[in-house]
């Protein structure tokens, strides 16, 4: 009796091992490391996440870590261009290992995808015309009729705005470029979009043009999302991000936050 459960718990703990060999063969990171090369989805329009500079080389915080994740990783890297609108699919269809593009963690996207740890925390904000800083002090009072509200079609930007503004005028742009363009010109009285887009708008184009109510209306962690079932990398990847945290890389004052978040000098690279 005792060799037969000796003899099952041999063939149990085979079965295990050959079960992990299976994922660890299956694995995003496997496939990376015996490629030689980490592909990283990602939109470049999104400042001062990622965006092309003035020679068409995609610049950001997300490149820059990404870059350092290369790096410890020991292999190349190669950045894929998306849209916005097909990032997801792209990456379940393993045309990149990774989305690196400020995306926001959502219990939707969620079921398509899975996220590592949050590596920063936004929120949605306004900008508005200036002639309306004197009777506007909040989205309420933002939410009327006759105001035409604009924001970036099919981001969290455009859930907060039809979240908020149930009476107001809502229209949905490409880009937030464009979006932003209509505040300015006055044909659109705000635009809701990521906190710091909009912090970075205003102090360059947006200075003396615009107001900003920086109180986010929502809160959006974002995070780096992968293909679903796949442990190995989410562990390596919350490692990864654990360490850069500890050697303040990223945090709230310093290393890549300071130097996209707080710096605009790099915004004479992009205009």
């Amino acid at each position: 009796m005792k060799k037969i459960v000796l003899v099952i718990m041999a063939f149990a703990t085979l079965n295990m091992f050959a079960a992990d060999l299976n994922l660890w063969k299956n694995s995003t990171l496997n496939k990376i490391l015996q490629r030689g090369e980490l592909r990283v989805g990602m939109e470049p329009g999104y400042m001062p996440f990622e965006m092309k500079d003035k020679k068409g080389r995609i610049i950001g915080y997300d490149v820059d870590m990404a870059k350092k994740m290369a790096k410890e990783m020991g292999v190349k890297l190669k950045l894929v261009p998306t849209s916005w609108d097909g990032i997801i699919a792209g990456l379940v269809t393993e045309k990149f290992d990774i989305i690196m593009s400020g995306m926001t963690i959502t219990q939707q996207r969620n079921l398509k995808v899975n996220f590592a740890n949050p590596y920063i925390v936004v929120g949605q904000t306004i900008m508005m015309r200036n002639e309306l800083a004197s009777k506007v002090k909040s989205a309420k009072d933002l939410d009327k009729p006759e105001y035409t509200i604009v924001t970036k079609l099919g981001v969290t930007g455009e859930i907060a705005t039809k979240k908020f503004f149930k009476k107001a005028k809502i229209i949905t742009f490409e880009t937030e470029a464009d979006a932003a363009a209509e505040v300015l010109n006055g044909k659109a009285d705000a635009i809701v979009y990521d906190q710091p887009y909009n912090v970075l708008f205003m102090s360059d184009k947006g200075k003396g043009r615009l107001v900003h109510l920086d109180t986010p209306l929502t809160y959006e962690p974002l995070a780096w999302a992968i293909r679903k079932g796949d442990p190995d990398f989410l562990n390596w990847l919350n490692n990864f991000l654990r360490q850069m945290q500890q050697d303040k890389v990223i945090g709230f004052s310093d290393g890549l936050y300071k130097k996209w978040l707080q710096d605009t000098a790099w915004l004479k690279r992009v205009q």
